[in-house]
């Protein structure tokens, strides 16, 4: 009887997907690690934060090795249902990720150390941001990719307001809670008119469907639309960007140095796969989006950090040009385009971080030095400081030899191949518009007689951590700068979306 019925149980079985949990151990790990430190800080409170430092850099670690492992991942292009990918274009990102987390681990060590507002759960919310950043590159369904998005989010409007001493920290969080829950209405309800236009939400499914339809569809067109609008806020191109000065500069300077690498690198990753994946087919539509978008943004933020005497805020609208000139090379839509912005993306997490490292290290007492005037003289009261600084400024200057000029020369370059020169044109001319504001902080670094701060000669000598973290952005900046084929080396790869 059993082999009789054997045959019939397999007919009538459904079928499940096949659960395989090995490509989402990176965020399994940090998730997990997470956990852990918040049992151990309702069970064993303590005001020492070095285990929870050890512990974070623990599992950071962790997930970056596995992440290599799964580089040489030879199962299928997708796992959990279609959900994730595992392509090594989702490698690259987590382990670009999972450096900027390391960085702002220590870097946060120093600052919560300095500031005395370390509590237990900081090092969570900042393994759980992590987890949501590395999720969403490797999300292939609009489902996982707001998810993933929203867990990022939620971590980061907890981390904004983290300083309970500073009113500032506390507004910037609420207006980056408000207009990132406006984000999100516009994303879902993409999500939603991409379901409407193709019957799924599974990105290779949705790219398929809206091929095999053969024209333009008005429902397409609207979650292109309405989930661009969602990406930009999160990478803040203009004139999305409205949240990004004031959260930059009321954050905690650790944190904003983790936001401002970590979720532009991780929502363009989302965008460069939603866009070249789903709908791709549309290309001849968004194109246009995507190139007024990028001018706007590169003339808005080049134009106001000019005026900014605040330095954090000065980066912040550096942010936003760097986010226009990613989405040059976005608006190629190629290979070419795809690989050039990569290459952005990981020039500008090196120096971002990096240059936000340096201002928390100038900053003596919390927030209390970032102003322009605290950078005079620096190079001659710290040399490693004004260098390290000058490196970076350079760097997001676009100045050879560093890692940021390969990164503007291969974003024009694929955008030129596409015939997008008016658009180069003009990004050329907001870089020497740019270069003023970089410049001028250089200029007071070197050029100017440094004023008397005893307390600051003493706080920069201690900070051994923080110089540790900033070392290796400022390495990499250099490095890439002058031998860049070992990062195209590993994009030629990396860049391919396969499903």
């Amino acid at each position: 009887m059993s082999a009789f019925l054997a045959p019939l149980a397999q007919t009538v079985a459904p079928a499940h997907p096949l659960l395989s949990f090995g490509p989402v151990a990176p965020e399994l790990i940090l998730v997990g690690t997470a956990i852990v430190l918040m049992l151990l800080d309702a069970l064993l409170p303590t005001d020492d934060q070095e285990p929870a430092v050890f512990l974070s850099l623990a599992g950071v670690i962790g997930a970056a090795a596995w992440s290599l492992h799964l580089w040489f991942w030879k199962g299928p292009a997708t796992v959990l249902g279609g959900t994730v990918a595992t392509d090594r274009f989702t490698v690259f990102f987590r382990l670009v990720l999972l450096a900027v987390a390391a960085i702002g681990i220590l870097l946060s060590y120093h600052y919560l150390d300095r500031a005395h507002e370390a509590r237990g759960e900081y090092y969570p919310l900042l393994l759980f941001a992590t987890a949501g950043m590395t999720l969403i590159t490797a999300a292939s369904d609009l489902i996982v990719v707001f998810l993933a998005l929203e867990v990022l989010s939620l971590s980061l409007y907890l981390l904004t307001g983290f300083s309970f001493r500073r009113l500032a920290s506390a507004e910037a969080s609420m207006k980056y809670f408000l207009l990132g829950a406006f984000s999100s209405a516009f994303f879902l309800y993409g999500v939603a008119l991409a379901y409407g236009a193709s019957g799924t939400t599974n990105l290779a499914r949705i790219g398929a469907k809206l091929s095999a339809q053969g024209g333009t569809s008005a429902l397409a067109l609207g979650a292109a639309g309405l989930l661009g609008v969602g990406f930009l806020f999160k990478v803040s191109a203009a004139p999305f960007h409205m949240w990004t000065p004031d959260a930059y500069q009321g954050a905690p300077t650790c944190v904003t140095a983790f936001m401002s690498a970590g979720t532009k690198v991780a929502a363009f990753a989302a965008f460069l796969r939603v866009f070249h994946v789903a709908f791709f087919s549309l290309a001849s539509d968004w194109r246009p989006f995507i190139y007024v978008i990028a001018a706007v943004s590169i003339v808005v933020g080049s134009v106001l950090a000019i005026a900014q005497s605040n330095v954090k805020r000065m980066l912040a609208y550096s942010s936003v040009a760097h986010a226009g000139f990613v989405l040059v090379g976005f608006a190629a839509a190629n290979q070419q385009g795809i690989q050039s912005a990569m290459f952005y993306l990981g020039a500008y997490a090196a120096m971002i971080i990096g240059a936000f490292g340096i201002v928390e290290l100038v900053s003596v007492r919390g927030e209390a030095s970032i102003g322009l005037e605290s950078y005079t003289g620096l190079a001659r009261r710290h040399p490693f400081a004004g260098a390290a600084l000058a490196v970076f400024l350079l760097s997001l200057a676009g100045i050879p030899p560093t890692a940021g000029f390969i990164a503007k020369v291969a974003v024009f370059s694929a955008a030129i191949q596409t015939g997008l020169w008016p658009l180069v044109l003009l990004a050329v001319l907001a870089s020497v518009v740019a270069a003023f504001f970089y410049i001028r902080v250089i200029v007071l670094m070197y050029m100017r007689e440094p004023e008397p701060r005893p307390d600051d000669a003493a706080v920069l000598d201690r900070a051994m951590v923080n110089r540790l973290a900033i070392l290796g952005p400022a390495v990499l900046t250099i490095l890439f700068g002058i031998l860049p084929g070992i990062l195209f080396g590993v994009l030629r790869s990396a860049s391919v979306i396969r499903f």
